[in-house]
């Protein structure tokens, strides 16, 4: 259950990490409200994960979920740009993410 709860916090945090790009600093009141709802589940959901894996393993599969997510929802709906450097970069973050994943002996 502990992979699932990390899982979980990892997409809510690309959820409320998107949210906040659309609360524009905090002055929409609903993107805002959507960012702090996502962050509390987030949270959650990762100190669920915690009971189970390590501090370390976790905490880097977290950000590193959110990260790579962000960088999709960044290219699919707000057109940044999908630049071979760029991708690169995000495949050699998952590649991190599987081996911490594989390494982690739980």
């Amino acid at each position: 259950m502990a992979w699932i709860f990390l899982g979980i916090a990892g997409l809510f945090e690309v959820i409320w990490a998107t949210s906040m790009k659309y609360s524009e600093g905090f002055t929409k009141l609903g993107p805002t409200a959507i960012t702090v709802a996502a962050m509390v589940v987030s949270f959650a959901f990762l100190s669920f994960s915690l009971k189970a894996l390590p501090l370390g393993t976790a905490y880097a599969i977290w950000t590193g979920i959110g990260a790579a997510g962000a960088f999709v929802v960044g290219v699919m709906f707000m057109g940044e740009a999908a630049t071979l450097g760029r991708i690169v970069s995000i495949l050699l973050l998952v590649s991190g993410i599987v081996g911490l994943k594989l390494s982690s002996g739980v």
